[in-house]
C-alpha cells in the first residue's frame, strides 16, 4: 500500500535507528502524526538540540553539554580507579551498579576487519591520566569480542608502562541463565573466574 511521501520519509528515517524494525517504525510514525503539533515540534527540537549541543568531555569522553562533564567535576569520586568503556551507553550501565570511580570512553568503533590501527585511537587524555600518578587501577570494561580483547590488551600494556594495575570485568554466566544453554567459551571463562563463596 502506498503512503504519503512525508510519512514514508519519516518511517524510512525511523528505520535507521537501532532496534527499530518496519512495524515499530510505522507505529512510531503514526503516533508522531497523532501528537499535538507543539509536542511534535518539541520532539524535533530535542533531537536538534541533542545533536548540536552534546559533545564528548575533553577529559573522559562521556557525552556532555558542559566541559568537563558532571562526572569529572564530581570531587567525591575515587580518582584512583579509571574505568575504560567503548561507548557512553556503557557508562550509563556502569553508573547503575554504584561504581564511583572515574571513566575514560573510547567513543570509537574499532574494527579489525576494517584495517583499523590501535594508533588511530585518541588516547592522549587516557595517557595523561595514567601519567598523573593518581590512577592506581584501570578497569577494562570493553565488550567481550575480538576487538574488545585486542584493545584491552593494548590498554593494559599502556597501564603497565605507567605502573598501573589493569583489571577487566569478569566473564561468565548471566544471572538467571541455564548452564546447559551456555556456549563453551562462556562456560570456560565462568570456570576460570570462579570465586570462593
Amino acid at each position: 500500500m502506498r503512503l504519503a511521501r512525508p510519512l514514508e520519509n519519516l518511517i524510512d528515517n525511523l528505520l535507521k535507528l537501532p532496534t527499530i524494525g518496519p512495524k515499530t517504525a510505522q507505529r512510531l510514525a503514526l503516533y508522531i502524526l497523532k501528537m499535538p503539533a507543539a509536542e511534535a515540534r518539541q520532539l524535533a527540537q530535542a533531537i536538534i538540540d541533542a545533536r548540536e549541543k552534546v559533545f564528548p568531555c575533553s577529559r573522559c569522553g562521556y557525552l556532555t553539554d558542559i566541559d568537563p562533564c558532571f562526572i569529572c567535576r564530581d570531587e567525591t569520586r575515587d580518582t584512583s580507579i579509571l574505568c575504560v568503556a567503548e561507548e557512553a551507553s556503557d557508562i550509563i550501565a556502569m553508573e547503575r551498579t554504584g561504581y564511583r570511580g572515574r571513566y575514560y570512553v573510547l567513543n570509537k568503533n574499532f574494527n579489525l576487519m576494517d584495517d583499523n590501527n590501535l594508533e588511530d585511537l585518541n588516547l592522549d587524555s587516557f595517557i595523561n591520566q595514567l601519567a598523573s600518578g593518581e590512577v592506581k587501577e584501570v578497569v577494562l570494561a570493553l565488550n567481550p569480542d575480538i576487538e574488545g580483547e585486542v584493545i584491552s590488551r593494548y590498554l593494559a600494556g599502556l597501564a603497565d608502562g605507567h605502573g598501573v594495575k589493569a583489571t577487566r570485568l569478569a566473564h561468565g554466566l548471566p544471572v538467571g541463565g541455564d548452564i546447559e544453554f551456555a556456549d563453551e567459551i562462556t562456560l570456560r571463562r565462568a570456570l576460570e573466574g570462579r570465586k570462593e563463596i
